[in-house]
């Protein structure tokens, strides 16, 4: 049998990937994170499948259905929000895995800061502007950051950020991003991005704090800071389209003579 990770996207059930919704149509084990999985997700399962919601369950409990499956010859399908490889927690699933020699595969989902600018209609990396984004989170009551992974050194790259588990930190992040990005610079709250009910709560450093206040958000969203983030900017256009810019698909064209 096979435990296989599933990134199930931010949430929309139609972001899937064609391969993800064909193993979870096929394993008689799924375990599913139901805190950011919503369960139409997960209702492509065999009619007579095991469908466990991980939400309340500890970790020894979840590997023990997946040992149980094991036994059985059955292939488990392991889902998580966004995708696995981010934030996903299956580090320590895996070590458990490799230590009962029980075999895994990793599928890749849609991460929630692509659905988050997909939702804006914007582009991260804008020429001369931001070349590079840095996915990261706030420690709150997980687990601690790494020495040197602060939002302060980061920050010192000017690259757009977004910022997992950091909607109750908002008074923090404001306070270590503005020397270095200015009180003006675009922040975006996306909560639930790509469910029903998602809210982009568009401000900047300076606003944005008061703005998820009066919505009422408490969890379960994105904070994406940047200049890249801003309605419109003076760029110049990227070299990939570039006529007078040639590479190896686009030779340059021969001069008339």
């Amino acid at each position: 049998m096979t435990v296989y990770f599933i990134g199930a996207g931010p949430g929309d059930p139609e972001l899937l990937t064609l391969k993800a919704a064909r193993i979870i149509g096929s394993c008689p084990v799924c375990l599913y994170a139901g805190s950011l999985v919503p369960q139409e997700v997960v209702e492509c399962t065999p009619e007579d499948a095991r469908v466990l919601d991980t939400a309340p369950m500890t970790l020894d409990e979840t590997h023990a259905e997946i040992r149980k499956a094991h036994e059985n010859g059955q292939d488990v399908a392991r889902v998580h929000s966004g995708d696995p490889s981010l934030y996903g927690a299956i580090a320590e699933q895996i070590r458990r895995l490799k230590a009962d020699c029980i075999e895994y595969e990793i599928i890749p989902g849609v991460p929630a800061y692509a659905a988050a600018a997909a939702a804006l209609g914007t582009e991260l990396t804008v020429p001369e502007v931001a070349q590079s984004i840095i996915l990261t989170r706030m420690s709150m009551k997980s687990t601690g950051m790494p020495k040197g992974e602060t939002l302060e050194n980061f920050a010192r790259t000017g690259a757009t950020l977004a910022i997992h588990l950091g909607v109750r930190a908002l008074r923090e992040i404001e306070r270590q991003l503005i020397p270095h990005y200015g009180a003006d610079c675009p922040c975006v709250v996306a909560y639930r991005v790509s469910w029903p009910d998602q809210m982009l709560i568009r401000g900047t450093l300076s606003d944005v704090r008061a703005k998820v206040r009066d919505a009422k958000i408490t969890r379960t969203a994105l904070i994406m800071v940047g200049p890249a983030l801003a309605d419109s900017h003076g760029f110049p256009d990227s070299a990939l389209y570039d006529a007078a810019k040639p590479h190896v698909l686009r030779p340059k064209l021969r001069e008339k003579t």
